[in-house]
């Protein structure tokens, strides 16, 4: 990626997957990482307690309290913004992160990560709550780890979000 392309990846994570796929996208992207945090008490998702809610959450489509970016999102040509896959539906915190930042993204890519099914209706739920159609797209499912083919698919990612951005530059350039 060109000097002047910088991008941050935004995740939520419950159990750990999806941070670990963000660490990793960061990485290859040369990009800035971001954990969306929730507030206090409402940041205690853990065990089985914090599953139910978690799943209360999407199912009642609640809106949830997220804490503001520590980055400037401005600053960024582009913002990858990952999502655990509950119950069919995008995470409440990722959500509620995309309804509140999506308008001062300039470029938006999305990723979940699921254990099985339901990553094209989170993906549309974000791109809805961004407001806006992603460059990018990636979903990873616990297959997709188990059988070690999410590097191939993260990088594809990063490679799709690289181009468009070029393509995007050149354009900007040209008029």
């Amino acid at each position: 990626m060109s000097a002047q392309c910088r991008t941050l990846v935004v995740y939520y994570s419950r159990s750990g997957t999806t941070r670990r796929i963000a660490e990793l996208l960061a990485f290859e992207l040369g990009a800035d990482i971001e954990a969306i945090r929730e507030p206090g008490a409402h940041a205690a998702r853990a065990g089985a307690r914090g599953y139910v809610r978690s799943l209360i959450d999407v199912l009642c489509r609640r809106q949830v309290e997220v804490m503001p970016p520590i980055h400037d999102l401005s600053v960024y040509d582009a913002v990858a913004v990952g999502s655990p896959v509950w119950a069919s539906h995008a995470c409440a915190p990722a959500l509620a992160w995309l309804k509140q930042h999506g308008a001062t993204i300039r470029h938006l890519a999305l990723f979940c990560s699921q254990g099985g099914s339901g990553s094209e209706s989170a993906l549309e739920q974000m791109a809805k709550a961004a407001g806006k159609s992603p460059l990018a797209t990636c979903a990873i499912t616990a297959r997709d780890l188990q059988r070690r083919v999410d590097g191939t698919k993260r990088q594809g990612f990063g490679l799709k979000i690289r181009h468009k951005l070029a393509k995007l530059h050149e354009a900007e350039w040209m008029m």
